[in-house]
């Protein structure tokens, strides 16, 4: 295992000795990321969080919508990493706040494009600015160089969380578990991303 220069935050804390072999979570990547993304998720940050009454899930779907237009429920889904059940009730929620509205695909009848109305525009513009305004002050501490090695990290961990998770909901299929629908969806994203 790799010693990790600590945090501050991790100072105050000592490894319990009431347990054998605990677990450094200040050495261990999945736990860092996820406190990082704790401190990112958009109800966090006052500012973002005042500009609507969205919960994280609606504005998460808001903004893929907002960026990528006309857009399938099941492409937020794979884009986001959500789960398509969530997707789904932040889309009526959406649609019930008179932010979106839908639009049939061209090539699928079956299918409903998303798009944004124009109340939809302008919190996802109001969002946005707050978001990029944050973004600049984040990166800020980094070089360029250094920000482009972090996002190349970010995808090598990504990719390679999603080839875990999917190997392991395809070996439990293989020993004949039933999966639930999210299992799926993430073995399709993982065969979408490597193919």
């Amino acid at each position: 295992m790799i010693n990790i220069k600590p945090s501050a935050r991790s100072q105050a804390f000592e490894l319990t000795k009431d347990n054998e072999n605990p677990l450094d979570l200040s050495n261990h990547l999945p736990f860092r990321v996820a406190v990082v993304s704790n401190l990112l998720a958009l109800n966090r940050d006052w500012k973002i969080r005042n500009l609507s009454e969205l919960d994280p899930r609606e504005m998460r779907v808001l903004l893929n919508i907002g960026s990528y237009m006309p857009i399938k429920s099941a492409d937020i889904a794979y884009q986001s990493r959500l789960d398509s059940y969530t997707v789904s009730r932040a889309v009526k929620k959406l649609l019930s706040l008179d932010l979106i509205k839908t639009q049939a695909d061209s090539h699928k009848k079956n299918v409903k494009n998303l798009l944004l109305n124009d109340k939809g525009k302008t919190i996802y513009h109001q969002v946005v600015r707050a978001m990029e305004a944050r973004s600049k002050q984040l990166e800020s501490v980094l070089s360029e160089e250094e920000l482009l090695q972090f996002y190349a990290m970010l995808e090598k961990v990504e990719n390679k969380a999603e080839q875990l998770l999917a190997e392991q909901a395809t070996s439990l299929i293989h020993d004949g578990f039933d999966a639930p629908a999210d299992q799926k969806e993430l073995i399709r994203w993982y065969k979408k991303s490597a193919s």
